[in-house]
């Protein structure tokens, strides 16, 4: 469930946080996505719309170390 720690365990820095650069257009977090798969990430939500305002569009992904990396713009689609 979003805002609550993974696995259940208390929130740390690396638990139930997340690094979120601003994208300045869907096509960034789209290019965000593939170089950070290419790159070893692991998906954790593809790019899309999310649930949050009409142009929140983000894309999920937790490097090889384990950090989790959300990129995001704010604007609509153009």
């Amino acid at each position: 469930m979003a805002g609550f720690p993974a696995y259940g365990e208390a929130a740390t820095s690396g638990n139930g946080t997340n690094v979120a650069p601003l994208a300045q257009s869907r096509e960034q977090v789209d290019s965000f996505y593939s170089a950070a798969l290419a790159a070893g990430a692991s998906d954790e939500g593809a790019p899309g719309l999310r649930d949050v305002h009409p142009h929140f569009y983000a894309a999920y992904v937790r490097d090889p170390d384990g950090h989790k990396l959300v990129v995001v713009c704010h604007q609509a689609e153009g």
